[in-house]
C-alpha cells in the first residue's frame, strides 16, 4: 500500500515538473515559467484522467457481479491517485499565482510578500474545487480502500470514468488562456466539453441507481428508499458540485454561441462606414484575427 501511495507521490509531481521543463528547454518553444506551469498542469490532469478512465472501464467491464465482484485494479489505482488531489491543489494555486502575476495584479519583485494574500484570494475564488480535493482525500479514500470491504467494485469502476470529461475541461482552459475563444478548435471542444460532463458526471449517480435496481430487481423510484441513507447522501453530496459546474459550463456554453451569432450577423451600411478612415481605406483587422473588445468568457469549471 505504502509503496504504491509513494509511487502516485513522485509520478505526478514527476510528470509535471518534467513536462515544465521540457516546455521551458526545447529550443522551439522556449516557453516562460508561468506557461509552462499552466499547461504542466493541465497535461497532468488530463493524463490522470485518462488512466483514471482506462482502469474504470477495465474495472466495470470485468464485473459480472455488479456487488460482490473485485478487480485487484479499483483499490490500486485508488492508492495511487490519492497523492493526485493533494498535488493538485498546489498546481492550481501555481496556475492561479501566475495568472495573477500576468494580468498585472502582482509584480515579480513583490512576489513574496504578497504569497499570502494570493493564497487567500486562490482559497476565496477555487473554495469549492479544493474542498472537493480535501474530501476526495479524507473521505472518499478511506471509504473506498477500507469501508466498503471489497464490494461494489463495478461502482467505483463506473465513478472513475467521470474522469473522460477532464481533458476537454483543459483543453479549453489552455485556448481560453491563450485567447482561442474565435478558433473553431474552442468551439468543437466546448460542445464535447458539455456532452461529455453531462453524461459522465450529471448522469452518472442516476444511471448507477438504475443498474443497482435492475440487479435488485427494484423499480427505479424506489432504489434511493430501499439502499442505505448515507449511501443517499453521499451520493448527493457528490453530485451537487458537479450540477453547478454544469450550469457555468451551460452558461459559459450559451454565451460562447450567441456572441459568435450576434458576430455573425450582417454589419450595417452605417456601422461599416464607422470603419473607415478620412482617407477612405478601411482600417486594419488584428494580425490574429481576435478582436480583444469581443472577449468571451471562459467557460468556469476545472
Amino acid at each position: 500500500m505504502l509503496t504504491i501511495l509513494a509511487a502516485g507521490s513522485v509520478f505526478f509531481p514527476g510528470l509535471f515538473l518534467l513536462s515544465k521543463q521540457c516546455l521551458k528547454s526545447i529550443p522551439a518553444l522556449r516557453w516562460s515559467e508561468g506557461d509552462a506551469v499552466i499547461v504542466s498542469a493541465r497535461l497532468v490532469s488530463s493524463v490522470q484522467a485518462v488512466m483514471a478512465s482506462s482502469a474504470g472501464y477495465i474495472i466495470s467491464s470485468s464485473c459480472e457481479d455488479i456487488i460482490e465482484d473485485q478487480h485487484w485494479l479499483t483499490s490500486t489505482y485508488i492508492m495511487f491517485a490519492v497523492p493526485y488531489f493533494v498535488y493538485d491543489i498546489y498546481a492550481m494555486f501555481m496556475c492561479y499565482w501566475y495568472k495573477l502575476r500576468v494580468k498585472g495584479h502582482e509584480e515579480a519583485s513583490a512576489a513574496p510578500q504578497h504569497m499570502s494574500s494570493a493564497l487567500t484570494s486562490y482559497l476565496r475564488r477555487e473554495f469549492l474545487m479544493v474542498l472537493h480535493h480535501v474530501v476526495m482525500v479524507t473521505v472518499c479514500f478511506p471509504v473506498s480502500v477500507f469501508w466498503r470491504q471489497g464490494k461494489g467494485d463495478y461502482f467505483q469502476g463506473i465513478m472513475f470514468m467521470a474522469e473522460l470529461s477532464t481533458p476537454s475541461v483543459c483543453l479549453g482552459k489552455i485556448l481560453i488562456q491563450y485567447k482561442q475563444q474565435h478558433t473553431l478548435l474552442h468551439k468543437v471542444n466546448g460542445a464535447l466539453m458539455l456532452i461529455t460532463f453531462f453524461i459522465c458526471r450529471v448522469l452518472l449517480f442516476p444511471y448507477l441507481y438504475y443498474v443497482y435496481g435492475r440487479y435488485a430487481s427494484i423499480p427505479f423510484h424506489m432504489v434511493p428508499l430501499s439502499v442505505p441513507w448515507h449511501c443517499n447522501l453521499g451520493a448527493a453530496l457528490l453530485m451537487a458540485p458537479q450540477l453547478y459546474w454544469f450550469s457555468l459550463i451551460c452558461r459559459g456554453a450559451l454565451r460562447l454561441f450567441m456572441g459568435t451569432s450576434r458576430s455573425q450577423r450582417p454589419r450595417t451600411s452605417t456601422a461599416a462606414a464607422k470603419e473607415l478612415q478620412t482617407d477612405g481605406t478601411a482600417l486594419p483587422q488584428p494580425a490574429n484575427g481576435y478582436n480583444t473588445r469581443s472577449t468571451e468568457p471562459e467557460l468556469a469549471t476545472h
